[in-house]
C-alpha cells in the first residue's frame, strides 16, 4: 500500500486560528491505563509507519473543519490514525478531517464516574457523526461507569455504530477485536491490554520492556564472562601444550647418542 503524503501548507503553520487550549481530563487517571504502562510507544513500535501515524494520547481535538469554538469539540483519550500528516495535526493542536481527507481511524475513551454516561451517549453520537470507523470505550471499574459494559467497541455502518462482539475470557476478562489495528483489546483485572493474534502475544507495557533489557543485560554479561572464561582455558591449554612439545623436544634431544 502506497503511503499518502500531505505536505504541511503555510497557512496551516500561520493558522490564525489553532485549536484552543487542551481541557482539563474527564479522568486524570486516564494515563494509568494508557501511558503509565507504556503503551503508547509500544502501539507505534507495533504499526512501524512512524512518520504517517498518529497516536495521541489526549494530544488532539477532532472536528470537521477547524472551529471557531471549543464547544462540542471532541477530545479523545486515544486517538489513532494511519496515512495523516503528523506534523498538520501538531501545528493545528488537532485533527482537522477536512485537511487530512479522513477521520482518525480508531479512538478511545477511558470511564470515569464524570465521563461514563458521555462516553456511552453523547460521545457515541459525536464521533459517529465525525465518521470515525472505531469507537472503542475502556471502563476499569469492571462496567460501572460504562452502563454494565467493561469493554466495548463500535463499528460504523450508514453512519450509525453496530457494536462488536465482546467475548468473556477465562478468569473473568473480556476482549473484543479491532478490524482498523488487526489487535485485540482486553479488560484483565481492570487493566487495559492489547494482544496481537498473529504473534500470539500482547504488546509489551514498559514494564516488560524494561525487564527485557535488564534481562538482554544480564545475558549478554553472562555471555562476555562466559567468553571470557573460554578463552582464558584456550590460553592455559595452548600454555600446557607448549610445554608439552617443549618436554617432548627436551627427551628426544636427551635420547641422540
Amino acid at each position: 500500500m502506497t503511503t499518502r503524503k500531505f505536505p504541511v501548507p503555510e497557512s496551516v503553520r500561520r493558522a490564525p486560528y489553532p485549536f484552543p487550549e487542551p481541557p482539563p481530563p474527564d479522568d486524570p487517571y486516564a494515563f494509568l491505563y494508557l501511558s503509565s504502562p507504556g503503551y503508547i510507544p509500544a502501539l507505534i513500535s507495533h504499526f512501524g509507519r512512524v512518520n504517517a501515524i498518529g497516536v495521541f494520547m489526549s494530544a488532539a481535538y477532532v472536528s470537521l473543519e477547524l472551529p471557531t469554538t471549543q464547544t462540542g469539540l471532541l477530545y479523545p483519550d486515544l486517538l489513532i490514525a494511519f496515512d495523516i500528516d503528523r506534523e498538520a495535526i501538531i501545528a493545528r493542536q488537532g485533527f482537522v478531517i477536512a485537511e487530512q481527507g479522513k477521520p482518525p481511524d480508531f479512538v478511545l475513551e477511558i470511564g470515569s464516574d464524570v465521563s461514563g454516561d458521555r462516553d456511552v451517549l453523547d460521545k457515541r453520537i459525536g464521533y459517529a457523526s465525525l465518521g470515525i470507523p472505531e469507537y472503542w470505550r475502556f471502563d476499569p471499574s469492571g462496567g460501572l461507569y460504562h452502563h454494565g459494559a467493561a469493554l466495548a467497541g463500535d463499528r460504523l455502518v450508514n453512519g450509525r455504530y453496530e457494536p462488536y462482539p465482546i467475548s468473556r475470557m477465562d478468569g473473568g476478562g473480556y476482549r473484543g477485536y479491532s478490524p482498523a489495528l488487526n489487535l485485540e483489546l482486553r479488560w484483565e483485572n481492570g487493566n487495559l491490554l492489547w494482544y496481537d493474534p498473529a504473534e500470539q502475544s500482547y504488546l509489551p507495557s514498559f514494564d516488560d520492556l524494561v525487564a527485557a533489557r535488564k534481562q538482554d543485560k544480564i545475558e549478554a554479561e553472562r555471555d562476555a564472562a562466559e567468553t571470557r572464561e573460554m578463552e582464558a582455558e584456550t590460553r592455559e591449554m595452548e600454555a600446557e601444550t607448549r610445554e608439552l612439545e617443549a618436554e617432548t623436544r627436551r627427551l628426544r634431544n636427551s635420547a641422540r647418542p
